[in-house]
């Protein structure tokens, strides 16, 4: 006789737990936490809310400048309202070239500063330099203009001369057609510049600063380590760590001095027309075109502020997200633990 044939356990054991992998630990949530949790997601929300609540509001009030002009507004250099012949093609490349002028000035001024006060100045001096730095962006955006207007351009008219006459020749951006007068070099795209490149030059320190103090202390032991001096230490750890963040600040700058207003109407002499010599008498932004025009405007006048804005808005806007997402992608703004 054969031996009857035990049927075999055709289940699947169950899986063992990974002993590698950490357990997941969940706690319930009490209702403080629930509480807590909203209002911080009714406080993120509520920054979009507020974005798009402005964004409406500029394109409710500018949908009759837009109407009456159409497409021509962004290609138009003329500003008279009465003949609805008014655009911002002449005031929006002026503004970018008083942010490229203010980025020239304070990009290198902002990273040197931002090195020494993280890596070079004495421990026990970095908390002034820091809070010094943080007081300077406390300024009020009319006593920058005002010290410019007042103190800045009557001693930078020697500089512009000197600029025209001895690099306008090869560079024909620095030329001056007005003639050789004193009031041929006052109340331009340079000294605006300038003045503007003081009020985001905290911005970009400040940012750069918190990027450069992040980079990994194993990273700099091992370049001390291996014989690398301070200098060296610096540009093979710290300034590859902090790029994307210091291009991120810089863009965040580029934004900011996009929309700056007073300092800008103070100093400069609007003219509708693209400013491309940056040393002459002459020039303007859209900020300013809004805050000199704004008191003496209604009707399509005002709707076209308001659409001059929301193109301000939409540009400023845009910067600040590039920012953002080169901060995000860079080094310096992810997580370096993994």
């Amino acid at each position: 006789m054969t031996a009857a044939v035990q049927p075999t356990d055709t289940r699947v054991p169950p899986p063992t737990p990974d002993p590698d992998r950490p357990r997941r630990i969940s706690a319930p949530a009490s209702p403080a936490d629930r509480a807590f949790r909203g209002v911080l997601r009714a406080a993120g929300l509520s920054v979009f809310v507020l974005m798009g609540l402005i964004a409406f509001f500029l394109l409710l009030r500018g949908t009759e400048a837009l109407r009456a002009v159409g497409w021509s507004f962004l290609g138009e250099q003329n500003w008279r309202t009465a003949a609805h012949t008014f655009g911002i093609a002449a005031v929006l490349p002026n503004g970018i070239l008083i942010a490229l002028i203010a980025l020239c000035i304070a990009v290198p001024v902002s990273l040197t500063a931002a090195l020494f006060i993280s890596e070079y100045a004495p421990v026990r001096l970095r908390p002034t330099l820091v809070s010094l730095v943080d007081l300077m962006a406390a300024i009020p955006s009319i006593v920058y203009g005002l010290w410019g207007l007042f103190f800045l351009q009557p001693r930078f008219v020697g500089l512009c001369r000197w600029l025209a006459n001895h690099l306008g020749g090869p560079l024909p951006f620095l030329r001056v057609r007005g003639g050789d007068t004193p009031t041929s070099y006052t109340s331009s795209t340079f000294i605006a510049g300038t003045v503007v490149s003081l009020m985001i030059i905290p911005i970009i320190t400040s940012l750069s600063r918190e990027v450069f103090s992040q980079a990994p202390a194993g990273e700099r032991e091992g370049a001390y380590a291996l014989g690398s001096t301070r200098w060296g230490m610096v540009r093979t750890v710290v300034l590859p760590f902090g790029r994307g963040g210091v291009i991120g600040a810089v863009m965040l700058g580029f934004g900011r001095a996009m929309g700056e207003t007073i300092a800008v109407a103070l100093i400069i002499s609007p003219v509708f027309r693209v400013a491309w010599h940056v040393l002459e008498n002459g020039g303007g932004s859209i900020s300013a075109l809004i805050a000199l025009r704004f008191s003496e405007s209604d009707g399509l006048s005002l709707s076209a502020l308001m659409a001059a804005g929301l193109v301000l808005f939409a540009l400023t806007l845009l910067v600040n997200v590039a920012a953002g997402f080169v901060i995000s992608r860079s080094r310096s703004g992810a997580s370096t633990s993994d």
